[in-house]
């Protein structure tokens, strides 16, 4: 778990329909996060991780960036925005399975080459006679 330190909250007029309830209220959460503040908790290597797999989510300053707008609450968006920030971070380090290289099977390569010769014969049966 971060600490609050790392984050930058803002919020702002929400477009969309809504009438004057939209006009008059700041429900649209802007959610940042310093990763540079965030290299103490995590350590360099998981933020250089998060930078490569979210850059297009970064903004001009390195911080990563959410926005929540969909609800009329902001503490609902608040709630989105915080939820869609872990999601983010989870996908970022979720450090992928090591694939190991297997040999075909005897077996397998059998079927492969029975496959071929019988694709063979179906196209060799659709030629017409030769003279």
């Amino acid at each position: 778990m971060l600490p609050k330190d790392c984050f930058h909250l803002s919020f702002s007029r929400s477009g969309g329909a809504g009438g004057q309830h939209v006009n008059k209220t700041e429900t649209k959460v802007d959610l940042r996060l310093d990763l540079t503040a965030a290299e103490a908790v995590l350590g360099p290597y998981d933020v250089q991780r998060i930078r490569t797999a979210l850059a297009n989510r970064l903004d001009a300053d390195g911080m990563l960036y959410v926005t929540a707008s969909e609800h009329r609450s902001q503490f609902q968006n608040y709630e989105a925005a915080m939820q869609r920030m872990a999601g983010l971070l989870a996908s970022a380090l979720a450090r992928q399975k090591r694939r190991i290289a297997t040999r075909p099977t005897r077996g397998s390569k059998l079927r492969r080459v029975d496959e071929k010769r019988h694709r063979g014969d179906i196209k060799r049966g659709r030629q017409g006679p030769s003279d």
